[in-house]
């Protein structure tokens, strides 16, 4: 982590805080405004779709900009609608509010990706991305944990009151510390888009889509999974967080490590294979409580390893598209979202008990894994 990095990674401390804090304060949401756990599981897609209509939109209309300018504005909006959500006053408008709040997080990353790539070292891109994504990392490891205790024990609306502040202090240290550059963008818009019109960049797309939507599968109904499947009580909860973001850490830093010493698309089919795996362990041996705080631990991992892997791939992939290549690649993480926390919600609408998404998980990666083999041997790498 340098210095000029550290204020993407802040902003990704309040991204991942916004995203995530949500999926272990579902009871609470769900009790306070008198719906149920699986309705409020919506507020996680409104959120994931607001990232997938932002992100390629909101890049589009300001790449001709500096991006220390347009990473200023981004984290801006980020906060004012985070701070919506502190007010909202019954579903509808928490609904639009947490829509409002996705606009501008795949933005952020699209451009943090290419600026992180830009300020580098030769050789180290992936871990440079990584860094900025620490900060998703820390998110869970620390901040999660934290806001969502205070939102059980107090109100979860003040978890997004503390979101709002990260966002002030992201803008704060933006403007001081991350080095004056041009536009990115070195082509129109128009010749941008052309990458978008080959089967290559909707392979890549997919993959993320539906293969890391697998692991949202899971962890968007996590605590109802530790609470009543694992049978622990309602106030861990926020202390077993801290076991997933510790998890996420770790995979971070492997990730961004094996995508700068291997061929990226081999890195993610082994790992897209070992979430595979992970998510059918936590359908048979969630009953377990040890063993449920080991897989916690090795499904966080696995949930961010995969992140510097598909943005090396991408970004090689769609070269003089490559800021909009990673916008379009975080809006598909939360399509991913999204669709985890879709059809994750399915059996629970059938009324089956709330490990069954982990097995609809297992079956999403899955696809995500063939359709990296099918990628690898098509194009080679």
């Amino acid at each position: 982590m340098t210095k000029q990095l550290f204020p993407l990674a802040l902003g990704g401390l309040g991204i991942g805080t916004t995203e995530f804090v949500i999926m272990g304060l579902l009871p609470d949401i769900a009790n306070d405004i008198n719906i149920t756990i699986p309705v409020a599981g919506h507020l996680i897609s409104s959120y994931a779709f607001g990232v997938v209509i932002g992100a390629p939109i909101l890049v589009a209309l300001s790449a001709k900009f500096p991006a220390k300018n347009i990473l200023i504005a981004f984290m801006l909006l980020f906060t004012i609608f985070n701070f919506l959500s502190t007010i909202a006053p019954d579903y509808y408008t928490l609904m639009l509010s947490r829509f409002l709040s996705g606009l501008p997080h795949g933005a952020f990353f699209g451009v943090g990706t290419v600026v992180a790539a830009k300020l580098a070292k030769e050789g180290k891109a992936a871990q440079a991305i990584a860094s900025m994504f620490t900060g998703l990392t820390i998110a869970n490891l620390a901040m999660v944990p934290l806001v969502t205790y205070i939102g059980h024990h107090f109100h979860w609306r003040y978890a997004f009151g503390i979101v709002s502040l990260i966002g002030i202090l992201t803008i704060l240290f933006l403007y001081k510390w991350l080095p004056k550059q041009k536009a990115l963008r070195t082509v129109t818009f128009k010749e941008e888009l052309e990458f978008f019109k080959t089967i290559k960049a909707w392979h890549i797309l997919m993959i993320v889509a539906i293969g890391f939507g697998g692991l949202f599968a899971w962890f968007s109904y996590i605590a109802p999974l530790l609470i009543y499947v694992s049978k622990f009580e309602v106030g861990s909860v926020s202390y077993l967080m801290i076991v997933a973001g510790a998890g996420m850490v770790v995979g971070n830093i492997l990730g961004g490590y094996l995508a700068d010493k291997k061929n990226p698309v081999i890195v993610s089919i082994f790992l897209l294979f070992s979430m595979v795996t992970a998510l059918i362990l936590v359908f048979f041996f969630s009953e377990f409580k040890v063993i449920s705080i080991i897989l916690t631990f090795i499904c966080g991992a696995l949930a961010m390893s995969i992140g510097s892997p598909i943005n090396m791939i991408m970004l090689s992939s769609a070269k003089h598209s490559a800021m909009l290549g990673a916008a379009f690649l975080q809006a598909a993480f939360n399509v991913a979202n999204s669709l985890g926390a879709f059809f994750g919600g399915i059996p629970l609408f059938l009324g089956f008990e709330y490990n069954y998404p982990s097995l609809i998980g297992a079956a999403m990666a899955l696809v995500g894994a063939i359709l990296c083999l099918v990628f690898l041997k098509k194009y080679k790498g």
